[in-house]
């Protein structure tokens, strides 16, 4: 059966979250589930996912500061809180955290199942016109497999490190300013939102130096370029 989409469940409850796993298996999603926050803040670093299910309380992090994580990486991934809670403060605050849809325990499958299909119908339609594959040189990126093809090997990329690399890749050879690259690819400018931007900067730069004719320069007092051979754009 091909795979739907790929689920992060972060759920404590062991026996609600391997219920979900079985139903949501059996209708074509693959899923990985976690028992606390920061296990699922570090699997969805170093994995591809579609969209996060998130249960409010767990241990060690709960899901608002999973979700924040989340979003610190990616603005367009599908959150959808999973709690008891049922207040509508409580569901605006989770709103507020960056959660797109927020759901009820106890719930019913066919509930879940059909928001899934409308998320993923919509991030769908979002992407369908958008590059995901880039070629750099002699390397080749894609932005849909979180990779990066190069003559000294594979990159597994993190999502905001891929983000940040096909915002360069649609704009090449022209001076981005910082606070261009900020807004569109961090969602603000922000002194604090740079620096982490400079250190996302150094390590593409890391990745990129396996093809000298491709290069990421750094424009002081104004921002970067990036510089690639003009037949590949």
């Amino acid at each position: 059966m091909e795979i739907k989409a790929n689920i992060l469940l972060a759920e404590d409850d062991e026996y609600l979250s391997d219920l979900m796993k079985d139903a949501l298996e059996e209708e074509g999603y693959a899923v990985t589930v976690c028992r606390d926050g920061q296990q699922a803040i570090d699997v969805f670093d170093k994995s591809k996912f579609d969209i996060c299910l998130l249960d409010i309380m767990m241990p060690v992090k709960d899901g608002y500061a999973v979700a924040k994580k989340i979003r610190q990486q990616s603005d367009v991934m599908p959150i959808l809180f999973i709690s008891t809670k049922s207040r509508i403060e409580d569901k605006t605050e989770g709103y507020q955290r960056g959660a797109d849809d927020f759901i009820v325990k106890p719930f019913n499958m066919k509930e879940l199942l059909m928001k899934l299909q409308v998320f993923l119908r919509r991030t769908k339609k979002m992407f369908s016109d958008v590059v995901q594959e880039f070629k750099l040189g002699d390397m080749q990126f894609s932005y849909t497999e979180l990779k990066l093809n190069t003559p000294e090997g594979v990159f597994n990329l993190k999502q905001k490190e891929a983000d940040l690399l096909r915002f360069l890749c649609l704009h090449p050879n022209r001076i981005l300013k910082r606070e261009e690259i900020l807004t569109e690819v961090w969602g603000k400018d922000d002194y604090f939102l740079g620096r982490s931007m400079d250190v996302f900067m150094s390590k593409v730069r890391k990745y990129l130096r396996a093809d000298t004719s491709v290069m990421l320069e750094t424009i002081h007092g104004v921002g970067y370029r990036f510089a690639v051979p003009e037949t590949n754009h």
